[in-house]
């Protein structure tokens, strides 16, 4: 594939590829160099590995609350209003979440809540007493496939969207908002929970005061990667002071795509196989800016940084930061890029050509084994996709949610059809990936499903 730079926006593959040479590349570099140039992808009815989609009962209650392959199956916990084991009731608008396993072989979840309102924290600690936002973690066994608890881990914050985990084992939350709370209070910030314990409420200032989404931590370097979900919106990274001691500070920066006049660069229309090489970052002066100030995002496009259109998920693996734009590209149905920070090269992976195949992709994450999981925020059915190594898109999991007349036993959610509910915050157990949790929304419910993984992409 020639190196295209990011100022020459129509460089395509030059020749044909081979099924074999596709196979060997593995999945995300089979994309790159399947639908570079090529026609627009169509979705495939069904994983050819795994197979269609049907109706499994959860473990949990029988019901029929998702559609999975053949040979997989799930268990449902944590939905919203149940007794934690603190004696909260859990919160609701479950988000981004990760996986961390345990010395003693069980796996932590901390899991946000996006919620928003001043009618006052869940738990302490609380960075805002009135605030309603935070997270909570929870305990899985993944030998006896059980949950075992949960608690209450952080409030008083504000619309905790996403986030990402960090190699040295806490989870960075962060808020989705730029608002000032009734007592004057600002949001707009990351946070940090161990998966151990409570989180500390203390904001990570110069992590930059923004609309944020998700972060992913290259474990070579510890350099964060931020994401803000806005238009404009820049792509961030955070060199720490202290590697892994983010309360002891550093320097934000945001990403330049070099242009031959010095001037913005905008990626809203890129489609896939479009190619960065010779990135550069620029320094973010005030990152912690006040009511009235320039926002970040503004700063850094005064200083030539590029612009996106609604940058969510992140996530490190296979050695690259992988950044979902929710509706960016040609179609305005979302993109995913792959970043190489060691050759400061990026390129658009994936640019979905219409609705049907990709619907607004949200949160991402990948798995042990390489594959990619994205979570739809779309509206035209809430699927969990995945890509095959020969660079095709296809549906792994299908939202089902209906809660009967009558409701559940032993649960405080109303009836209602949640089939229309976003996927969010998908994590492999770390260890062996035998374990995928994701969570639903609403009505907020965390499921963890296993299966035969390793017969397909996952």
């Amino acid at each position: 594939m020639t190196p295209v730079h990011g100022t020459d926006r129509r460089g395509l593959l030059r020749g044909g590829v081979t099924a074999a040479a596709l196979a060997a590349l593995g999945p995300l570099d089979a994309l790159g160099a399947r639908t570079a140039g090529a026609a627009p992808l169509s979705k495939l009815p069904a994983s050819p590995d795994y197979g269609p989609l049907y109706p499994v009962k959860d473990a949990a209650t029988g019901l029929e609350l998702l559609r999975l392959p053949r040979g997989f199956e799930y268990v449902s916990y944590g939905w919203t209003g149940d007794l934690m084991s603190d004696g909260i009731r859990t919160p609701g608008a479950h988000d981004g979440m990760a996986a961390f396993r345990r010395p003693d072989g069980l796996v932590s979840l901390v899991r946000n809540h996006e919620r928003g309102g001043y009618t006052g924290a869940f738990t302490t600690p609380a960075y805002n007493p009135a605030a309603t936002g935070g997270t909570t973690t929870v305990v899985f066994d993944p030998d006896a496939g059980q949950f075992l608890g949960s608690w209450a881990t952080l409030s008083g914050t504000i619309r905790n969207c996403a986030g990402g985990p960090t190699p040295w084992g806490t989870w960075l939350t962060c808020e989705e908002t730029t608002e000032v709370g009734p007592d004057g209070t600002r949001h707009g910030y990351v946070f940090e929970v161990p998966h151990t314990g409570k989180g500390d409420p203390r904001p990570l200032r110069q992590m930059g005061r923004f609309s944020h989404e998700a972060v992913a931590v290259d474990p070579a370097t510890g350099i964060v990667y931020l994401t803000e979900d806005a238009t404009p919106s820049g792509l961030y990274r955070f060199l720490p002071a202290s590697r892994g001691e983010l309360a002891a500070g550093g320097v934000l920066q945001m990403l330049v795509i070099p242009t031959a006049d010095g001037s913005s660069y905008s990626t809203y229309a890129d489609g896939t196989g479009t190619q960065y090489r010779d990135l550069t970052w620029v320094t973010i002066d005030n990152p912690d800016y006040a009511p009235g100030e320039v926002p970040p995002v503004l700063q850094g496009v005064t200083k030539g940084a590029a612009v996106f259109r609604r940058l969510e998920g992140a996530w490190y693996g296979n050695e690259r930061v992988y950044i979902v734009s929710t509706s960016g590209g040609p179609a305005g149905q979302g993109q995913v890029f792959e970043y190489d920070p060691a050759a400061e090269r990026m390129r658009v992976l994936f640019a979905s050509p219409d609705a049907a195949v990709l619907n607004n992709p949200d949160n991402i994450c990948v798995s042990p084994r390489g594959g990619i999981v994205l979570c739809e925020d779309g509206s035209s059915g809430e699927y969990l996709h995945g890509l095959t190594t020969d660079g095709e898109i296809f549906p792994f999991a299908l939202n089902q949610v209906v809660v009967p007349a009558g409701g559940v036993a032993g649960k405080s959610v109303p009836a209602g059809d949640y089939s229309g509910s976003e996927w969010c915050g998908s994590t492999f157990e770390p260890k062996n990936g035998n374990w995928l949790f994701v969570n639903v929304q609403s009505p907020g419910i965390t499921f963890a499903i296993t299966g035969p993984w390793r017969r397909g992409s996952l």
